[in-house]
C-alpha cells in the first residue's frame, strides 16, 4: 500500500484572522524561508505537548505581536497535502478577536484582504484548498 519509509508527518495549525469588515488577514514568507515571498495564513508547527490552539496561540505572538486565547479560536477546515520532505496537515481556525495590532515579526509583510480576492496571491499548495471553505463560511 504506501511507502516502505513514510514521510513524516507534520502538524500545522494556522489562523483565518478576521477583521471587522469581514476581511482575512495574509502574511507573507519572509526572505531566508522556504517559500519565501508565498502568502499564507499564519500561524506554524504543533511542537511535541502542545494541542492544537496552544500552539496556534505561541505563534500568532511570536509571528505576528498579537495575544488571543482558545476560547477564540474556532476550528474551521483542515488540508492534508504532500510534500517532498513530510506530509502536511493544516489545521485552520477562525479568529475573530485578539489584542494588539497584527505586525509581522519576521520581516515580512502583512495585508487585509477580502475573501473574494485571496486567490490573487500566491499561497502553498497546502493553504490554497482551504480558500473554497473560508470563502463559503465567510
Amino acid at each position: 500500500m504506501g511507502d516502505a519509509s513514510p514521510k513524516p508527518r507534520l502538524f500545522v495549525s494556522a489562523a483565518a484572522l478576521i477583521d471587522a469588515d469581514g476581511r482575512v488577514l495574509l502574511a507573507q514568507r519572509p526572505e531566508g524561508k522556504a517559500m519565501a515571498g508565498l502568502w499564507e495564513f499564519p500561524g506554524g508547527k504543533i511542537e511535541t505537548g502542545e494541542t492544537p490552539e496552544e500552539a496556534l496561540i505561541r505563534e500568532l505572538q511570536e509571528e505576528l505581536g498579537i495575544s488571543t486565547v482558545t476560547s477564540c479560536l474556532a476550528p474551521l477546515a483542515f488540508a492534508s497535502h504532500d510534500y517532498p520532505d513530510n506530509h502536511l496537515i493544516l489545521l485552520l481556525y477562525a479568529c475573530r478577536r485578539w489584542q494588539g495590532e497584527p505586525v509581522h515579526q519576521e520581516g515580512g509583510q502583512v495585508t487585509w484582504v477580502r475573501a473574494a480576492r485571496l486567490r490573487d496571491y500566491p499561497m502553498p499548495p497546502a493553504d490554497l484548498p482551504l480558500i473554497s471553505m473560508l470563502q463559503d463560511w465567510l
